[in-house]
């Protein structure tokens, strides 16, 4: 059975429909709290290996929404420094399989490492979308555009 490393945010609704694509495809989780977790930016760093700093952000988090920080402005330093200040500016969530690391639920991404016998489907929204947004909720962001 493959094992994840999830790092999640408690309480998120995003969060728990992704643990439960992942354990109904028979992966073993292992969920841990992001906010919680004592980061340093030797651990945190691999999570973001070949993303734009732009990426390595939570959408959703207030000072982004609010235009108050512009994550494509900063240097992968100033980046790492703002995440590990402040975690709940990280974007969730966080994945580990093995030494593969991820940020965000991509299906396809977590596909590419995953036996055939526990491929996830494609999420209509690309995965990590907030759950809520649907819904209309004014803290969610619109959804992505999708990628080519």
């Amino acid at each position: 059975m493959t094992a994840v490393v999830f790092y999640e945010k408690p309480g998120c609704a995003s969060n728990r429909r992704q643990q439960q694509l992942l354990r109904a495809a028979g992966i073993d989780l292992q969920v841990r709290d992001l906010l919680g977790e004592a980061w340093s930016a030797e651990r945190l760093r691999p999570f973001f290996a070949g993303r734009p700093v732009g990426e390595w952000f939570n959408r959703a988090a207030p000072a982004i929404k609010s235009g108050a920080l512009d994550p494509r402005q900063l240097s992968a330093e100033q980046a790492l420094a703002l995440l590990l200040a402040e975690p709940l500016l990280i974007r969730r969530p966080l994945l580990q399989l093995g030494a593969a690391h991820l940020v965000g639920f991509d299906p396809a991404a977590l596909n590419a490492l995953l036996p055939a016998a526990q491929q996830l489907p494609a999420a209509p929204d690309g995965g990590d979308g907030c759950a809520r947004a649907a819904h209309g909720h004014a803290a969610c962001p619109p959804p992505r555009e999708s990628r080519p």
